[in-house]
């Protein structure tokens, strides 16, 4: 046997375990820290970076986007497809599409900073999840138009 004999490591395995049990009871009585994902939302820093999005111009009622297609060449990814056209008696394009491949997105941020007109945007969504590709193909103007043209119709009583 050790020096201490067999009282000796008895007192030394039951004040370890105490010690041990201190540990375990101070943190069970600290403020739970996990969030039980599915039914609690975490909260998001403002500086995430997710997918890009369209910015909503209240005073148009669409987006900023001239259809310069600065975004598209700067994406190294080649995932930005923009298309306009110009109307007649307007004085500059159209927004007609505005699509993200996401499968491809390399989230650099290279398109955000090169619109000068600051039409585009990270989103905040982070919990994106789905079965198949074509699920993360974007149409960012659709989506621009879920987000603040359905809550004007449901405020004004439309469907």
């Amino acid at each position: 046997m050790s020096k201490r004999g067999y009282f000796g490591e008895l007192w030394f395995g039951a004040k370890s375990l105490l010690i041990g049990l201190k540990v375990t009871i101070v943190e069970m009585f600290k403020p739970i820290v996990t969030v039980q994902y599915p039914r609690e939302e975490c909260d998001i820093t403002p500086n995430y970076r997710g997918h890009i999005e369209l910015v909503f111009n209240s005073e148009t009622g669409g987006s900023n986007c001239i259809v310069c297609g600065l975004c598209a060449r700067a994406c190294p990814s080649d995932c930005i497809i923009v298309e306009g056209e110009k109307k007649e008696g307007e004085k500059r394009k159209t927004l007609t599409r505005f699509s993200l491949d996401f499968t491809k997105c390399s989230l650099c941020g290279s398109c955000v900073e090169a619109c000068n007109k600051s039409a585009i945007d990270y989103s905040q969504d982070y919990n994106i999840a789905g079965f198949s590709r074509e699920e993360f193909h974007y149409d960012l103007i659709e989506r621009l138009n879920r987000r603040h043209i359905q809550p004007f119709a449901a405020a004004a009583g439309g469907n």
